[in-house]
């Protein structure tokens, strides 16, 4: 996964201090994500990661709160519906958990990603939540689970 993040998130600009990329968490994927209440799922084709994403309880914000986070495909794969798959999969991991609500942060040149976001009933917010570091995102969305 970490090799997909590297090459995702520099294609919408998100590179250096601020964005997932920099995340401590992208070096042990693994790690981070066999923590409790939290989930995280790949993509496959063939022997070749091509999407993941995940949910965790956000950093810093309440306890019935998380947050879907290192969710990436490579081109090729976008438009195709794994995005929703996926979408699925840890929206239902975050209610196995017993969180409520389920927040996420984002760039405003994502379009694909934010039309998925808005399809599964995320509502923008104005401020972002919580404590994650990003402070290079622009745009924050929560779901009511």
């Amino acid at each position: 996964m970490t090799s997909l993040i590297q090459v995702v998130m520099p294609e919408f600009g998100a590179k250096g201090p601020g964005f997932a990329l920099s995340d401590s968490e992208v070096d042990d994927m693994f790690a981070s994500y066999t923590q409790a209440r939290s989930a995280y799922f790949v993509v496959v084709h063939g022997a070749r990661i091509v999407g993941g994403g995940g949910v965790a309880p956000l950093a810093g914000g309440e306890a019935d709160t998380c947050e879907l986070r290192k969710m990436y495909f490579l081109p090729e794969l976008r438009g195709l519906g794994f995005g929703q798959a996926l979408m699925d999969l840890c929206l239902a991991a975050a209610r196995q958990h017993g969180f409520k609500w389920c927040y996420l942060e984002t760039l405003a040149n994502m379009t694909q990603a934010r039309a998925l976001y808005a399809k599964n009933c995320f509502k923008p917010l104005t401020a972002p939540r919580g404590g994650t570091g990003h402070f290079g995102c622009n745009s924050w969305y929560l779901k009511e689970l």
